[in-house]
């Protein structure tokens, strides 16, 4: 007996997969036939997409949004792919592009043109991903560039560090006296000497 079955991947627990979940809710698909994974899509190393390709059989029918909602990487996509529709003998439907539907075109035109539209759109969900990351460095980089500071900001300094700054910098006291006389670890103090003194310099 054919059963039909619904996969949704959002990329972390603070996206909503509403969307997704209305769209196979309207195919009539049981809700127990629907599995749903809040993690990135760089692997299928997700607990209920391993769950619910167990329970695949042949015939069986699989719903999935869109290409990018299975995985995002391009090889792994095409194995996945590969495992389901040749070695579990399952139909796939990508409801956002209908020339991914394995239930058409069973000849050898259909299952090649099936193929090219497949590969075409694994790259460009990889691509966009790649992009992504790249876009992410590139405006980190240029906050950078503006002055503005990423990570936590560091600790107020002790009211007496000018002061034991300008007893070591004229050598009046030893950096382990002055950081002692700071409270603060050697390399500390001579990390925020150096950056006190690039200040003064600019």
């Amino acid at each position: 007996m054919q059963n039909v079955y619904g996969y949704i991947r959002v990329s972390s627990r603070d996206q909503n997969e509403d969307r997704q979940l209305i769209a196979l809710r309207e195919l009539s698909i049981l809700e127990k036939n629907i599995f749903i994974d809040k993690q990135s899509g760089k692997d299928f190393n997700r607990p209920q997409y391993r769950r619910m390709v167990k329970k695949l059989r042949k015939d069986d029918v699989l719903y999935i949004k869109s290409i990018d909602r299975l995985g995002r990487n391009y090889g792994e996509i095409l194995e996945q792919w590969r495992i389901l529709t040749k070695e579990k003998g399952i139909d796939i439907v990508v409801l956002d592009m209908p020339l991914l539907d394995t239930r058409r075109g069973k000849d050898l035109m259909g299952t090649f043109l099936s193929d090219i539209v497949l590969q075409v759109l694994s790259f460009v969900a990889e691509n966009e991903r790649t992009n992504i990351r790249q876009r992410q460095a590139e405006g980190i980089a240029a906050a950078k560039a503006k002055g503005v500071r990423f990570g936590r900001p560091p600790k107020t300094l002790p009211e007496n560090f000018y002061e034991t700054y300008q007893l070591w910098k004229t050598g009046k006291i030893t950096g382990a006296k002055a950081a002692k006389m700071c409270q603060m670890p050697l390399s500390s103090f001579r990390y925020r000497a150096e950056i006190y003194q690039k200040a003064k310099l600019l």
